[in-house]
């Protein structure tokens, strides 16, 4: 009886197992595209950065700026994800074992741990532009 309980169970094991790889293939290609795009946007804002470094703003000040930036731009993209969920909930309630595909805890669960991988994604591009020296800045550009 195990053996047969474990051939009819081994095909969703396999696809829960291949989900997760995915889920964490994902979240990787999430947090280095999130610190790419914040790294190039703070290369291309470093004259602006080093000016208000200049006129006294405090590397904690900027590095709450960046990451704030990017942290809007990860809560619009997870809005825009959350409003494709709720379309296509049907598509989705047939892969989910044992939850729904409008389950609140598990879509805040979800929700929140893309905020805090988006935040300490942007947060080593911010931490950078933080300690960026005006006067080395300004004399490069």
């Amino acid at each position: 009886m195990d053996q047969i309980v474990e051939k009819a169970a081994s095909r969703h094991h396999l696809i829960v197992v291949l989900l997760s790889i995915l889920a964490g293939l994902a979240l990787s290609l999430t947090v280095v595209g999130i610190c790419g795009v914040t790294a190039y946007s703070v290369s291309h804002r470093t004259r602006e950065l080093a000016i208000r470094m200049a006129l006294g703003a405090r590397p904690g000040t900027l590095q709450r700026q960046v990451v704030k930036e990017a942290l809007v731009l990860a809560i619009i993209g997870l809005g825009i994800g959350v409003l494709g969920l709720s379309v296509l909930s049907r598509y989705i309630a047939s892969m989910l074992f044992g939850t729904s595909a409008q389950d609140p805890i598990v879509l805040a669960v979800a929700v929140l741990t893309l905020v805090v991988v988006a935040a300490l994604a942007a947060w080593v591009p911010a931490r950078r532009a933080a300690r960026i020296d005006p006067t080395v800045a300004l004399r490069f550009e």
